[in-house]
């Protein structure tokens, strides 16, 4: 099964993937933790993607997408992925269509987050990420804090802030770029009958712990 994670920065879809890929068997394909991997050991790859990332502006296409074909090639993913950050544009959705049918899959799920905007802002400031790559835990120093401040309760490992997550004009061009080229892949989806939209927000008092238990559910049916 292939499941789509779609959303603005901040709505949890990393969170809820990581939740719904332990419990369900399928691994959490994130082009964002890739891209931060490879930043970190400032590979070719990472130094090219982090001009765009620091400055809160999409990774092109060719670079994105063959990264993204390999991944599902491999072999915990032949059972399915959860997409967590791809595709992010009109044209990848049209291009991960077209891998998928070279290997006789398709799109079977796209959930689409919804956060109030102030809200979105508020999270990515306040969020923090364990540094540990084999962990990737996700906290939020107000809504999710770690019992022991700038440590990962999992791993022990110190958590820091994404260099992207720090900038708050950064943080507007993001919601900005998602608004204007991501948002129209929920028509997209929604006219191929694949689309369930969650609200996932503090004000409403569902969050994604609950969105994870419900979609846990319907997947295990």
């Amino acid at each position: 099964m292939i499941i789509i994670m779609l959303g603005a920065q901040g709505t949890g879809k990393g969170t809820i993937a990581g939740i719904v890929s332990k419990e369900v068997g399928l691994p959490q394909v994130s082009t964002g933790d890739i891209f931060r991997k490879n930043i970190s050991e400032q590979t070719k790859l990472g130094i090219e993607a982090n001009n765009y990332i620091s400055k809160g502006e999409l990774v092109p296409d060719d670079i994105t997408v063959p990264m993204v074909e390999n991944r599902l090639m491999e072999e915990d993913a032949k059972n399915g992925v959860i997409l967590d950050g791809f595709p992010r544009t009109i044209n990848q959705a049209e291009k991960l269509d077209e891998m998928l049918n070279k290997m006789g899959k398709r799109v079977d799920l796209v959930v689409n987050l919804v956060t109030p905007r102030e809200e979105l802002i508020d999270r990515m400031l306040t969020r923090r990420v364990c540094t540990n790559q084999e962990c990737k835990s996700t906290y939020n120093i107000k809504l999710n804090p770690p019992k022991v401040e700038g440590i990962c309760d999992k791993c022990g490992a110190v958590l820091k802030q994404r260099e992207d997550d720090s900038d708050p004009e950064a943080i507007e061009t993001r919601l900005k770029i998602y608004e204007e080229k991501t948002s129209p892949l929920v028509q997209y989806y929604e006219q191929k009958g694949i689309l369930k939209t969650e609200t996932v927000s503090i004000k409403t008092g569902r969050m994604g712990a609950d969105v994870a238990k419900e979609l846990i559910e319907m997947l295990k049916k």
